[in-house]
């Protein structure tokens, strides 16, 4: 049923999938997630949905192969088929007529931030984004961002491309200049999606100018559906689960510190799985 109709390859390590799925396509809004099967003993993979074609019935996955679960969904091809997909999960994104937001995305992230950037400016927003990665090989999606975006800054950690730097760089600078300015305002939103770090460091940002900052977590997810609970993260001191009361929370709520040190108690077991599991090409 779920079956893969095209395949492309984003970036360095990086690959869409276009997968048929009229029901998820009909139902699915931006901030939603679906949980992906690529086989029948494959481990459950949450992953964004990027892109949705709700006439043709099609989304559009994109992830960066990280791991042996990731790397097994990058070796399925056009015309076969994924084991289950189950979705939309999630809450979906709160948009509005804000007036100005600023989408900001690190890496993989930018692929979240798309679909977020292309429904606040059809809410009426004037939308601005910063997108960051290591180098130019992995800045995704500039082409589609640029038609949202009344203005686009890329951030790359080696200068290979746009501002040397990182994306709380570009950030500062745009903030410092409404600072400077008597005829401009501050954006009245900040949406962030990337590396904990990165998204740590944009909600202390903009925590200094009381600046609304939402940002969508990924800690592991098994189920999706708040049965498991290893999703959970602290927002505002209370147990909150990602899959079913985000995975977006306010950034200067969330604990940031404890959400990272979760991530990173699995990092040993993922590399085992890969010593266990070599991808098979």
């Amino acid at each position: 049923m779920f079956r893969i109709i095209k395949k492309e390859t984003m970036a360095q390590g990086i690959t869409a999938l276009t997968i048929t799925a009229p029901e998820i396509a009909a139902k699915a809004k931006a901030g939603h997630f679906v949980v992906v099967v690529a086989k029948e003993n494959s481990e459950r993979i949450p992953l964004t949905i990027a892109n949705t074609d709700k006439t043709a019935g099609d989304i559009t996955l994109i992830f960066q192969e990280v791991g042996f679960s990731t790397k097994e969904l990058g070796l399925l091809n056009v015309g076969e088929h994924l084991e289950h997909l189950l979705g939309p999960l999630g809450t979906a994104t709160h948009i509005e007529n804000y007036g100005t937001v600023i989408c900001i995305g690190g890496g993989v992230g930018i692929a979240e931030v798309w679909p977020v950037a292309k429904a606040m400016k059809e809410a009426g927003n004037r939308v601005i984004g910063i997108l960051g990665a290591r180098s130019r090989d992995y800045i995704i999606l500039e082409d589609q961002l640029s038609l949202i975006c009344g203005e686009l800054f890329i951030t790359t950690d080696d200068a290979s491309y746009g501002r040397k730097g990182l994306v709380t760089d570009s950030l500062r600078g745009l903030l410092q200049a409404v600072e400077k300015s008597t005829h401009t305002q501050y954006p009245e939103l900040v949406y962030a999606v990337g590396p904990v770090v990165m998204m740590k460091a944009v909600s202390e940002l903009t925590k200094e100018y009381h600046i609304k900052t939402m940002v969508s977590l990924n800690p592991i997810m098994l189920d999706g559906t708040g049965m498991c609970g290893s999703c959970r993260v602290s927002v505002a001191g209370k147990v909150m689960f990602a899959c079913v009361d985000g995975p977006e929370f306010d950034g200067h709520l969330v604990d940031f510190l404890e959400l990272q040190k979760r991530l990173n108690s699995f990092k040993e077991k993922e590399a085992c799985l890969n010593i266990a599991c070599p991808r098979k090409t």
